[in-house]
């Protein structure tokens, strides 16, 4: 019996040990109150941000009064939105404290008043001022430059004066704002990065001598830093990046040299992360191609395969090496047409191979029947058929699928030659291109030269239009 109740002593100081000194705080809640009337009886949800992705942190229904109350956690932490039945935004800062609302409507910020949360009232009041600060400093600065330059003023010392004044004053309002702010707090850090990201445009546009800082400032971004992936902001801050780059009126060879200074900043930052180096520089490759920024592509696809193979991704570094050997302005492989051979439904004998069509261009689409983003993206095709045709534009789909019936009655349709030999990813023609998804779509001259790798027809329309039949004319 002693050995019994010695065990149950053991025990119980035991629990109380983890409950004092384990880290509680992970099952701490914080809660959001509102009062919005108009809202009675509509679902209210708190979203939160993590890395280029949102999730639902709570979601609650108002009363017939109006009132809600919401609740998050330490894991959390960042920035997050409540949104209602209009599916519209009020951002809020979730930092470990309680916040109360009260308002109309949460997409209408100016009818929503922060009763408390001290680090949401700092939030809304340079939401508020800020973008105010930053049209009058755009403003002035547009200013300064017709002083510098126009004869008619650029004798007027005093106007000079007290234009450069005002200027360091609006920039100087911003500065002491953010320095007041708590170090702690996760606003301290989200502000000056919300401001970079939203300070790109003035600056291409009116401010052109503050963009090297503005690039070195987004080459300073710490991508591990566990904030950033709670803020909403990753997406937009690597678009802003590349933006300012390619608008920053340089000929393309300096935007290429910027751009793979960047793109080495951002790899060798993320290096000593698997995940995220793998996240992010596959999104930052695609918005190159997106931007048909190819050389900055295959300045990334380069050094991830030679510099950090050992962390890349499998199916990653096969996308990279697809890119490597079939990019822009490399010859692609000929295609030996085997298996069913159909065109408006009906077999036919020749052509045999790629090389035997005779024709300005050759668009060669990987897909399948099984894909709704190739039935949608090869429908698009059948109506501007004739108007390719007529530009000496041909289209050669190669299938993917495994079904002999499914294949001839999805390509029964297309006035384009067909192919397809059942072996889905093994056939030659798919390995020899490195496709990995579908559709893939290539745009080839005579000569198999890759001259676009377009994301969908409607781009591949375009091209046509502005490049075949604008020059045409």
């Amino acid at each position: 019996m002693k050995t019994l109740n010695h065990a149950k002593l053991t025990l119980a100081l035991f629990l109380t040990f983890i409950f004092l000194f384990s880290p509680f705080k992970s099952f701490t809640q914080f809660c959001i109150q509102g009062k919005f009337p108009p809202l009675a009886g509509q679902q209210v949800k708190l979203i939160g941000f993590q890395d280029f992705d949102i999730y639902t942190i709570d979601s609650t229904k108002v009363s017939a009064q109006g009132d809600f109350s919401i609740n998050y956690s330490h894991k959390d932490v960042g920035m997050g939105y409540l949104t209602a039945a209009d599916d519209k935004a009020y951002f809020v800062v979730l930092d470990k404290e309680d916040i109360k609302l009260k308002g109309e409507v949460l997409s209408i910020v100016q009818s929503v008043s922060i009763e408390s949360g001290t680090e949401n009232q700092l939030f809304a009041q340079y939401a508020k001022e800020h973008p105010k600060r930053e049209q009058a400093l755009s403003a002035w600065i547009y200013l300064k430059k017709i002083y510098n330059t126009d004869s008619l003023f650029i004798n007027k010392k005093k106007p000079h004066k007290n234009i450069n004044k005002e200027i360091q004053r609006i920039k100087q309002e911003d500065i002491i704002f953010l320095k007041k702010l708590d170090s702690k707090s996760y606003i301290s850090w989200f502000l000056p990065t919300r401001k970079l990201v939203s300070s790109v445009a003035s600056i291409a546009q009116y401010r052109t001598d503050e963009i090297p800082a503005t690039i070195n400032a987004f080459r300073d971004i710490d991508y591990n830093d566990a904030r950033l992936y709670k803020s909403g902001l990753l997406k937009d801050l690597i678009d802003s990046h590349v933006w300012l780059i390619e608008n920053m009126g340089q000929p393309l060879d300096t935007v290429y040299v910027e751009l793979g200074i960047s793109i080495d900043s951002i790899l060798t930052n993320l290096k000593n992360d698997e995940e995220k180096f793998n996240q992010i520089s596959k999104y930052l490759f695609d918005l190159l191609e997106k931007h048909s920024l190819f050389k900055a592509a295959e300045h990334l696809s380069i050094a991830v395969l030679t510099q950090y193979s050992n962390i890349a991704d499998n199916t990653f570094a096969k996308e990279l090496e697809k890119y490597r050997k079939v990019k822009n302005g490399n010859i692609a492989p000929d295609i030996d047409f085997t298996g069913d051979i159909l065109k408006n439904g009906a077999s036919i004998k020749t052509p045999t191979k790629l090389s035997e069509i005779q024709s300005s261009y050759k668009v060669v689409i990987f897909g399948a029947s099984w894909g709704s983003t190739t039935a949608k993206e090869l429908s698009q095709i059948i109506p501007l058929y004739q108007k390719w045709k007529s530009q000496n534009v041909e289209v050669v789909f190669i299938s993917l699928d495994t079904d002999k019936a499914l294949f001839k009655k999805f390509s029964n349709v297309f006035p384009f030659i067909s192919i397809c030999d059942y072996k889905k990813w093994k056939n030659k023609a798919v390995q020899d291109y490195y496709i990995y998804t579908e559709p893939t779509i290539f745009l080839l001259d005579n000569d198999h030269k890759i001259i676009l790798k377009p994301k969908s027809i409607s781009q591949l329309n375009n091209w046509i239009d502005w490049y075949l039949i604008q020059k045409n004319k």
